[in-house]
């Protein structure tokens, strides 16, 4: 059933949109939507010839958040969501967040409408999150007198200070999008937040592969790094294994020469 939820497609140029398909429901998160998540982007993590991502939500919404009737209708509740492979950092509520950062392509977020709760945070799993300038966000958890554990303490640290991070998850109020730009939530808005991620997806596509990749890596890995020895270190090992590659010749000569550079995708 988890098919019938999320929609995977790959373009010839490299870019691979994937698709929440629950619009009457502002695509609610119910347990079939959490697996189509988790396949998805097991999916495109296993293609070497994706080199961008798009994810968004069909019709009106990004996501509004979990299907609450759906989970109480079900044996077992939302207990079925704290379930861990033992060989996986996070549970299978967060992984629909997490995964996204194990996808070795960049993947961008295109939101509108509603973002609430586990939407936002699936949203804040992406690397890029465009933006309609009405779309709704909101940390809404605090609503249901619950915290938010889809991820978000993975993520929210690198884009916003603990305390807009406090304000909002205290009170669960709602942003726009433009204001959520201006929080760092978002980075940044479009009338058209699809068309500008596909367009963005287009230009990363257009770039090595192998050096986006390993820039991925590189600001996951480090970000909110306190050993800084560790870190400049690792700028240097990644470095060195894209150094005289044929990408890395690739984008030389193609940067002298003006010519469009042809990259080959890794094995």
């Amino acid at each position: 059933m988890s098919e019938d939820r999320v929609r995977v497609e790959i373009s010839g140029t490299g870019v691979a949109t994937v698709t929440m398909i629950r619009a009457d429901k502002h695509n609610a998160l119910d347990h079939a939507m959490f697996e189509g998540l988790v396949n998805a982007a097991a999916q495109v993590a296993g293609v070497p010839s994706i080199r961008a991502v798009v994810l968004h939500g069909e019709g009106k919404s990004f996501c509004s958040g979990l299907d609450v009737a759906s989970f109480a209708a079900q044996r077992g509740g939302t207990n079925v969501l704290l379930n861990r492979d033992a060989d996986h950092p996070a549970n299978f509520a967060q992984r629909v967040t997490y995964d996204w950062s194990l996808v070795p392509a960049p993947v961008i977020a295109a939101i509108q409408g509603n973002c609430f709760g586990g939407g936002l945070q699936i949203a804040l799993g992406a690397d890029i999150r465009i933006a309609a300038p009405d779309a709704r966000l909101s940390i809404m958890e605090i609503k249901w007198g619950l915290v938010p554990d889809m991820g978000i303490t993975q993520t929210l640290p690198r884009l916003i200070p603990i305390d807009v991070a406090k304000e909002l998850t205290f009170t669960g109020r709602i942003v726009s999008g433009r204001e959520a730009s201006e929080l760092g939530l978002v980075t940044r808005t479009a009338d058209d937040p699809l068309a500008a991620a596909l367009t963005l997806a287009g230009e990363i596509a257009q770039r090595s592969p192998d050096a986006v990749r390993a820039a991925k890596r590189l600001y996951n890995e480090t970000w909110v790094s306190d050993d800084a020895a560790a870190a400049l270190s690792r700028e240097s090992q990644l470095q060195t294994e894209l150094l005289g590659k044929p990408n890395q010749i690739a984008a030389v000569s193609a940067g002298m020469s003006g010519e469009r550079p042809v990259f080959t995708d890794p094995e």
